[in-house]
């Protein structure tokens, strides 16, 4: 039998500006409902970590264990090799994969996680599903998931609306989901959790510093024109070059306001096996 493939398109894709964006991402800031429940001689797998920032940090947090990362894009695990290789970080591994079908046998690790995953694949049940079957009795299945219909944002500039509709319409036509964070919860229960082993909280990345309103509107603007999500965009039909060139020049008047504040919230799930 054939295994399982990822059938969704991702919709940011790796572009420079969408890495800029992943490698600010730190355990800290978005792993942090997740660093109490562990403990230093665990497994842990990283199920699409991408440049491996979070993965390399949460290395530190399993001194006497071990962290894999699992990623689909092979290029970009090259910069999460260097990153660990330059941090001197030793017990950690970065291999090619497919979530939907896990390389590893039942029962494997002590907890395995995701972050901003899910919403961007086809069935993100069967990957919860496949989360669960490679964690131990006992184990950990974790999840973070952004919700961008509750994005909030001032000033109202006008475009951003049309920003954020735009930007669903583009990653449900790519297959996935991009309201996920609030439904992820649901999703592990229809996995196989039973509903009082899934603790759900949210938190919000939160910019509103003249830098970090610099740094989001900047990187926000030229993904909108050059990086994977306006390719589908377009070949969606959903947008047309200069369509999309007007929403790149929104992000930036949005910026250049002296009270702008973004709020970018996700659901989280940790669901015990």
């Amino acid at each position: 039998m054939t295994a399982k493939t990822e059938a969704a398109t991702y919709t940011h894709g790796h572009h420079a500006s969408v890495l800029r964006s992943h490698t600010w991402r730190t355990a800290l800031n978005s792993a942090g409902y997740l660093l109490p429940h562990i403990k230093s001689d665990m497994m842990i797998l990283d199920i699409g970590c991408g440049p491996g920032t979070i993965t390399v940090d949460l290395a530190g947090y399993v001194p006497d264990g071990r962290i894999i990362g699992l990623e689909r894009a092979a290029k970009v695990l090259d910069q999460a090799r260097n990153l660990a290789k330059e941090k001197g970080v030793k017990n950690i591994e970065f291999v090619v994969g497919d979530a939907n079908a896990l390389d590893y046998p039942d029962n494997t690790f002590d907890i395995v996680v995701c972050h901003q995953v899910l919403q961007h694949v086809k069935d993100p049940v069967g990957i919860l599903r496949e989360m669960r079957r490679v964690t131990k009795p006992g184990g950990l299945v974790a999840a973070r998931e952004a919700d961008y219909g509750s994005f909030t944002w001032y000033p109202e500039v006008d475009g951003m609306k049309e920003w954020q509709s735009l930007y669903q319409k583009v990653a449900t036509s790519n297959g996935g989901e991009p309201d996920a964070g609030r439904m992820v919860h649901a999703w592990a229960k229809k996995a196989g959790f039973a509903p009082d082993s899934v603790t759900c909280s949210v938190t919000s990345w939160c910019y509103n510093t003249k830098e970090e309103i610099e740094w989001w509107s900047g990187l926000w603007s030229e993904r909108t024109i050059a990086s994977s999500f306006a390719d589908t965009a377009i070949e969606a039909g959903l947008a047309i070059k200069t369509q999309l060139e007007a929403v790149a020049n929104t992000w930036q008047r949005w910026g250049e306001e002296e009270d702008a504040w973004f709020s970018a919230p996700s659901g989280e799930v940790i669901c015990k096996k």
